[in-house]
Order: C-alpha cells, then structure tokens, then sequence
C-alpha cells in the first residue's frame, strides 16, 4: 500500500513549544486538546482489508506500533466514528480517526528540583507544584522546570522501571507558572494514554479555588464562553460569549466566603483552555487578585483611604502572583480502575491573604 494512493490528513493541535507565531511560553494552563496530536485517514477505494494498526503505521511512520496499540485499549482509535480495536479490518471508504497523547520531551538534562510527591506508584505519580515553577520546558524556560525535576526523581528510584519506549514522565495536563496545586504524571506509555483520554473526555473532575476581586453577585453560577486570543493583546486571552472565536469553554463556580471586596470561589473545570478560569471570571467582572495579565494586580474594589490601601500593597507584597490553586483531581486508575481523588492543601502565601482579608472585615 503507499501513502500516495489514500487521502490523508492531519490535523494537530500545536504545543507551545511548536507554535510557529511564538505563543507565550507561560501560556500553560491545562489546555486538554492541547496535549494531543489528532490524525484523520480516509481509505481509498482501492484499499484492501488490512488492520487498522498496520493501516496506521504505514501511514504514519514517525509513531510505532505500541503507541497505535495503546491508543486501541484506551479508546483513541475511530473508525467511521465507533471505537475499533487493533484487529479491526479497514475497507474502502473508512475513515479512520487516532488521537496520541504528546511524548514527553526528548533529551532534556535530569537537575536536582525538590518535588513534593504525595503519591506514587508504577503507573503515575502526583506532584503538588509550588507557584513560581515551569511546567514544561519553553523558549523562555529551558531549565529548572517541574519536567527537568521528574527526570531527576525517575532516575533516583530504587528500581526504576526500564520502558524503552517511554522512560520519561509523561505530561497529561498543565498549569500555569504562577498557579500552583496537583498535577498527575504518567510513568508509562499505557498510564499515558489512558489518563490523557480521561482529560479529552472530560471525565476527570478538577477543583480550583481562587480569590478574585469584588462581591460575586451569584452564590453559585456557570459561565459559558468560548476563549480565544485577545483581539489586541496576543499575551492575553478573551472570552467571547456569542461563540464567534475561540474554543468552547464552560466553568463552574461557587462562592466559599465573601469579604466585601474580595469573594473566595471554587472553580470547577468542564472544559479546559488556556487562562480559562482567570478569563472566565474576568469576564463576570472579577480578574483574581494579583493578576498582572488581566488586571488585579491593583486595587479594583474597595475605598479610597490610605489604610485600605495600604492594606491591599500588604497583601499584594505577600501575594505577588494570580491567586489561583488547583486544589483537587480525580480519575480513574490506568490499570485498576479505581477511582482516585487527590486533594493539596493552599499555599501559605495565599492562606496568609485569605486570613488578612478575613481578620480586616470582622474588624471594619
């Protein structure tokens, strides 16, 4: 079979890393399509049956068997839109669909990083990351990166696990430089695979809480607005509510505690695109406090005189970063099945602004 008679197409979503205009490389919230390359094939008609992982991998000569293999088990292959396993026979006029997670990132240098790593076993591992630490290698960010410090840790294990064809720590999602909280990281390509289909499936539940400025009308609400590229600011994202640019986005909320003019909210994930929750409630009138992007990081509600205000520069010097934590995840085990929920405590920079916040309105 050769790869010029069948029409092939790709369609790929870029990491920053990739992104030919040069993305922001802090842009890095978890970003679910993202992470994924998307290939759509179509058989000609003078294909014969063949199966679907030798179809793939005749096509697609830059992946390997195993990949296509793990890709059958958790779902991530299509054929005229039902899911197929590997044995499947591809006939004439198939369109055949197969989305991969992103390998992790080739021949970056192990460093000693600290990592706070609640929980680990053969499969994954869970890391709570501090504000202030890169995810993912960048222009920008070449070293000293949460995945230079992984590699560092997978080396250092007792009896590391020799995986030839994915020894390094595989990213399913992300979080921005500033934001801080868990994020699960796959150890094998399988883990991979599954979980990552979990994050495109939306079956994973994410909790954030956030401290934004003013007092949320709602005590619960959802926000359904598509986010794209700021029409002016290539930095900053937009919500655009009539759907007219941008991706699809929906975020929960729910308000904790309330201080006048800050409001403690809980966000809960439907969707995940890049800045979401800080452009979400942006976009209801209430950047997070000490987001420099997209304007709290002055004073956006409250009075004018100077011990207000000098309250608030107090609390900006604590608090030099978006008030955003990621507070939960859950999903579902690679190879048990079971349902695993994971929780990371606040960080003390922003308890300290949440209990100032608390002590000045019990005493105005």
């Amino acid at each position: 079979m050769k790869r010029e008679s069948n029409d092939f197409r790709l369609t790929k979503h870029f990491s920053k890393k990739d992104d030919p205009k040069g993305s922001d490389p802090e842009s890095s919230d978890p970003e679910d399509d993202d992470l994924f390359d998307h290939f759509s094939l179509r058989a000609t008609s003078g294909q014969k049956p063949l199966r679907v992982d030798k179809f793939l991998a005749n096509l697609l000569p830059f992946t390997t068997r195993s990949r296509i293999k793990n890709a059958s088990q958790t779902g991530s292959i299509t054929v005229n839109g039902k899911e197929v396993k590997v044995s499947y026979k591809v006939k004439p006029g198939d369109e055949v669909k197969l989305m991969l997670p992103y390998p992790p990132p080739p021949e970056l240098e192990a460093e000693d990083i600290p990592l706070d790593i609640p929980y680990e076993d053969d499969d994954l591992l869970i890391v709570n990351k501090p504000p202030g630490m890169v995810v993912h290698p960048s222009l920008g960010h070449r070293t000293q990166t949460l995945i230079h410090g992984l590699l560092w840790h997978f080396q250092h294990l007792p009896n590391p696990k020799k995986e030839a064809e994915f020894p390094r720590p595989g990213l399913v999602h992300r979080i921005d430089k500033d934001t801080s909280g868990i994020l699960v990281i796959a150890k094998t390509e399988y883990a991979m695979a599954h979980i990552s289909k979990q994050f495109f499936d939306r079956t994973t539940d994410r909790e954030y809480i956030s401290l934004v400025w003013g007092d949320v009308q709602e005590d619960k609400g959802t926000v359904v607005a598509h986010i794209g590229r700021h029409p002016r600011h290539r930095k900053l994202f937009y919500a655009y509510p009539d759907g007219s640019v941008g991706k699809h986005a929906v975020t929960h909320y729910e308000v904790l505690e309330r201080f006048g003019f800050a409001t403690l909210v809980k966000c809960k994930l439907e969707t995940g695109r890049t800045h979401q929750i800080r452009v979400h409630l942006k976009f209801l009138g209430h950047p997070l406090f000490s987001d420099e992007r997209y304007g709290g990081n002055t004073v956006v509600y409250g009075p004018s005189h100077k011990k207000y205000q000098q309250f608030m520069k107090n609390c900006f010097e604590i608090l030099p970063r978006q008030a955003l934590h990621a507070k939960s995840l859950a999903f579902d085990h690679p190879t048990s099945g079971e349902r695993m929920s994971f929780d990371s405590p606040i960080p003390q920079d922003m308890e300290t602004v949440i209990e100032k916040m608390r002590n000045y309105t019990q005493h105005q």
